[in-house]
């Protein structure tokens, strides 16, 4: 029962994330652009507001980034500059600070969501939803830095990333290699990978439409009312 609980959970189960993610993400886009987006607040407590998302998101971020680089780099590549030992010690070291830098701010815009009746009334439930998801899912993160300091030969650390280059290149190891992990470690994947699953679903959508491209225009963009026609005008009269 073991056996097949843990195939499911990290064989077949990242396909079905992955599938939504990607699958979900364009068929939302095609039929639904108008729910494409993250609605604002900002108008309400934009203080509480300005610090919590630009902490989280610059925390997010660098986690995003860290992860894909930590996971997904073949063991042969980055040994040629450093060992299995100093990448387990960088990743701990740089994911913790920047894991509790997003926590503050993840902290902030969910009790900002929770606690201000007005931004609660405009919410939905998914938007609720994904950010206690996100809430949870950085705390089992901090929750597996002792664990991590406690295996600092990076045999943890290997086993997760031989892991996900399986999944990658759809040749996954056999889930059996996974059982002996702490169970932070493991929830922490499985929470990781359903946030994933829901990603189509929730304001999350909206990271696809980041607007990088604003940072290489040549000139402003200018907004200007349509001008009224004067015969629509008197004919209204």
């Amino acid at each position: 029962m073991r056996d097949t609980l843990f195939h499911i959970f990290f064989v077949w189960y990242p396909y079905v994330c992955i599938s939504s993610f990607v699958f979900g993400s364009l068929i939302r886009f095609d039929r639904e652009q108008y729910t494409w987006k993250a609605s604002s607040s900002q108008l309400l407590r934009k203080r509480q507001l300005f610090w919590g998302s630009n902490l989280f998101h610059f925390g997010i971020l660098f986690l995003f980034l860290g992860h894909a680089v930590g996971l997904l780099t073949p063991t042969a590549i980055y040994t040629l500059f450093i060992t299995v030992e100093q990448k387990q010690m960088i990743a701990v070291t740089a994911g913790g600070i920047a894991g509790a830098i997003c926590f503050i701010g993840l902290t902030l815009l969910l009790h900002r969501r929770l606690f201000d009746e007005r931004i609660r009334q405009t919410s939905t439930y998914m938007d609720l939803s994904i950010l206690v998801i996100l809430w949870v899912q950085l705390s089992l993160g901090l929750i597996t830095l002792p664990f991590s300091f406690a295996h600092s030969d990076g045999e943890v650390m290997l086993r997760l990333s031989h892991w996900a280059q399986g999944i990658i290149t759809v040749q996954p190891v056999d889930a059996k290699t996974l059982q002996g992990l702490a169970w932070p470690y493991l929830v922490h994947l499985v929470l990781g990978m359903t946030i994933f699953l829901l990603f189509p679903f929730s304001r999350l959508v909206h990271i696809w439409s980041a607007p990088v491209w604003y940072l290489g225009r040549k000139g402003y963009q200018v907004v200007r009312r349509r001008p009224v026609e004067v015969s629509h005008v008197r004919k209204s009269i």
